[in-house]
């Protein structure tokens, strides 16, 4: 139900918007990635439904099967972006600098940077200067947007009683530096406070990988012995038909 639920999402988002801006950022568009791995959990659920209800080997196998590759592929994800961290975080950097210059280009992105600067409190990648990549927001004199040299109003100081949240805040703070800047909108970049509520929060996602991991690995021990018992009935057939007796007696 799930995968099912999964898939008419991404068919809908897909119909509904073409999301250049997240192709452009991402290299991905998150539609089709939620399609095929709704298309994917649903073939490989239906492997394991069905072959338990049905008794069949070759769908338990497969399904069990399909549960490792999965389980293996998580596992060396984690471990390769442990390892090779650095690549892991100029990855990150490209995304972010990628979604700074295409932050007008569509609305749902927008959205998404504006919640992500509010909540970890920064502003830009490496720094609020970082806007200036953004053609909208770019610092050169020649640039005819209104908001040039500004920074998004998620990148603002908001006082907690504010009850009107004033959309023109970031006007004109690349000029400034940071000791000025600061006083009014968040100057650290998202990148290090990305990394640093990763490093801060390391229990909390070992929490979410265990508990996808536990499913996955309960699947297969359950799936394997079934497969064992239906083996195990298929040799009592076999031993029945060849002696021709009732095994109880």
């Amino acid at each position: 139900m799930i995968s099912m639920v999964m898939v008419a999402v991404g068919i809908y988002a897909r119909l509904m918007k073409h999301a250049e801006a997240a192709m452009a950022c991402l290299a991905v568009d998150p539609a089709i990635l939620l399609i095929v791995v709704g298309i994917l959990m649903f073939l490989i659920t239906f492997c394991g439904c069905i072959g338990s209800l049905r008794e069949n080997i070759c769908l338990l196998q497969t399904f069990s099967i399909c549960l490792t590759i999965v389980f293996l592929l998580q596992l060396a994800a984690g471990v390769l972006g442990f390892v090779f961290s650095d690549k892991a975080r100029g990855k990150v950097s490209e995304i972010i600098n990628n979604a700074v210059v295409h932050y007008r280009d569509d609305l749902d992105l927008q959205n998404l940077i504006d919640y992500g600067q509010k909540e970890f409190s920064c502003c830009g990648g490496v720094s609020y200067k970082d806007w200036s990549q953004n053609m909208y927001f770019n610092c050169t004199a020649d640039n005819p947007s209104r908001e040039r040299c500004s920074v998004p109003y998620s990148c603002c100081l908001h006082a907690a009683d504010q009850a009107v949240i004033n959309t023109m805040c970031g006007q004109g703070m690349q000029a400034m530096n940071y000791l000025e800047a600061s006083e009014f909108i968040y100057t650290n970049g998202c990148i290090d406070k990305l990394v640093n509520w990763i490093h801060s929060n390391l229990f909390l996602l070992g929490g979410i990988a265990l508990g996808l991991a536990i499913p996955q690995l309960v699947g297969i021990l359950l799936s394997q012995i079934l497969i064992n018992q239906i083996k195990d009935q298929i040799k009592l057939q076999l031993y029945n038909q060849q002696h021709r007796a009732d095994p109880w007696y």
